[in-house]
């Protein structure tokens, strides 16, 4: 592969299209024309470059019509994971002696070539879990985010690290080595962003990986792949192993030969990763480390000094957007008594001016819940929230013949209740009410997790009071607490929202590195 050149731009987000003009709704229409023209083919593993076909498939269904299948991929075996981790053993020998700059490289090209494919990839997340077009094109443009800033990342940290001068006569250096082998976990929610940002960090760091996507996502990260090998990535440095959590995700994870495991997704699912992760298997020679973000109960306050339009836009926004199955979704909103009523008439209002339907429709605000287990699981906490509350708006199934549920507001909700305390990953909103800002934080930091909050409030005492006593990993005043941008506002949270890494921040590649301190004698021998 050729070297990067020396000299690299400034890291700048790249920006999130509306469609307003007709040139580049026309190029999204034949985007999808062109997706669905590729709808029930067969994608294969591949294993060490090569392309792997077997028995069985899973079918990854449109949620928006379920009858239709975007595509099958073939289902891992163990014997599988077992011949991709030897391939990614032997392929870590050379891969994590390549130097930096050509790693980066590879990401750089990558990020490139997706931003040519946007109109492609965004196609395919429409179809395969339900975003609609400006949601698609945000989580396309955080997939190029994450490579251009990973790759900048990697190249800053092989720079020598400051290191306080030795009393003795002897250079000292600090080296980051990449850990091994990987299993890359990555969720459907944001089936290319996560995915990709999960998958490039490990490489870039000189690491080799499984990659294990979810199947409901397993079509666009299959299309990922494809990319990345077309661009010359070596063979087994990415693998690619769809399947299901125990036939290939426990497997993988349990392997002495798995260095670490990344994982976005349930707190159920991340901590059993993490108990299967901490037992020792027979000649590791390692403690694994497990890299998880595992979701929220996120909250927006909103005080009795408020704007409170904005306020009902920042919730109804975080609340709504992807039809609530964003980890940093508000599921909450924490409204003082003194402004409640005219809070609830606002979100009320604008909750039912939204559009929900098939996402192929740019019109449309909210599309379907990703399958029928979380519409059923849905409809399940709604049952609950019914008797915990008072319904305000939504509450049902919305028309279609995928798995729409229309947005639902239930207010009264004691801060004690199943839907103000679980994770729901739907389009549901429970409201409270509370005496005063002090009682409103402590009911905010009152659940199990401490992924994303948000405070409404023109108070700059209040600010400072929320700075210092709401305890998420990602604080946003007077905002929605969705739309985190990589570099600008690094991602991860406390508690069980995760392991307090921060994906897109300026620590995230340490996870996937480990460190080497050198000091060498001055004995006439140049070291650097």
């Amino acid at each position: 592969m050729p070297r990067l050149a020396p000299s690299i731009e400034p890291f700048r987000n790249e920006p999130v299209r509306t469609f307003a003009d007709g040139a580049s709704r026309a190029g999204m229409m034949a985007a999808l024309s062109r997706a669905h023209g590729t709808f029930g083919l067969t994608y294969p593993l591949v294993i060490g470059g090569e392309r792997i076909t077997g028995p069985g498939t899973i079918p990854s269904l449109n949620p928006a019509q379920p009858a239709e299948i975007v595509g099958d991929v073939v289902a891992a075996t163990p014997q599988d994971v077992h011949d991709a981790l030897d391939v990614a053993t032997e392929a870590f020998a050379s891969w994590s002696r390549t130097p930096v700059t050509e790693r980066a490289g590879l990401l750089f090209r990558a990020a490139a070539e997706v931003r040519k494919r946007k109109d492609w990839f965004n196609a395919l997340m429409i179809y395969e879990v339900g975003k609609t077009w400006v949601e698609a094109d945000a989580d396309t443009a955080e997939a190029i985010d994450f490579l251009e800033f990973y790759g900048r990342e990697a190249l800053r940290l092989a720079e020598p690290a400051p290191l306080v001068p030795s009393p003795y006569p002897e250079d000292n250096f600090l080296r980051y080595l990449p850990l091994g082998v990987g299993a890359i976990i990555p969720p459907w929610n944001f089936a290319l962003a996560i995915m990709a940002g999960m998958t490039a960090a490990a490489i870039v760091t000189g690491n080799t990986v499984v990659l294990k996507p979810s199947p409901d996502a397993a079509v666009t990260a299959a299309h990922f792949v494809d990319l990345l090998l077309e661009l010359g990535l070596p063979a087994g440095v990415v693998n690619y192993l769809p399947g299901d959590a125990l036939t290939v995700g426990e497997t993988l994870v349990a392997d002495r030969r798995t260095r670490f495991v990344s994982f976005t997704g349930s707190k159920a699912v991340g901590l059993r990763i993490n108990e299967v992760a901490a037992a020792t298997a027979p000649g590791q020679r390692w403690i694994k480390r497990v890299i998880a973000e595992m979701g929220g109960k996120d909250a927006i306050v909103v005080a009795d000094d408020a704007d409170l339009e904005a306020a009902a836009a920042g919730v109804v926004a975080s609340a709504f957007g992807f039809a609530g199955q964003k980890c940093s979704a508000c599921s909450r909103a924490i409204v003082d008594a003194a402004v409640y009523d005219r809070f609830l008439e606002e979100v009320v209002r604008r909750t039912r001016a939204l559009r929900v339907g098939d996402p192929q429709d740019p019109a449309v605000d909210v599309g379907p819940v990703i399958n029928a287990r979380a519409f059923e699981r849905i409809f399940d906490y709604l049952e609950s929230g019914r008797a915990e509350g008072r319904l305000l708006t939504g509450g049902g199934p919305a028309p279609g013949d995928g798995y729409f549920v229309e947005p639902t507001i239930i207010a009264d909700v004691d801060p004690a209740a199943r839907i103000a305390q679980e994770e729901i990953f739907g389009p549901v909103l429970a409201v409270i009410r509370v005496a005063g800002f002090d009682d409103a934080l402590a009911i905010a930091n009152g659940t199990e997790f401490g992924l994303t909050g948000a405070v409404y409030t023109r108070d700059p005492a209040r600010i400072e009071q929320a700075l210092a006593e709401f305890f998420v990993g990602n604080l946003y005043i007077n905002r929605k607490c969705t739309g985190a941008l990589v570099g600008v506002h690094p991602f991860g949270g406390f508690n069980m929202s995760g392991t307090d890494s921060k994906a897109g921040g300026p620590d995230y590649l340490l996870q996937f590195l480990q460190a080497k301190s050198i000091a060498v004698a001055r004995l006439g021998i140049t070291c650097g």
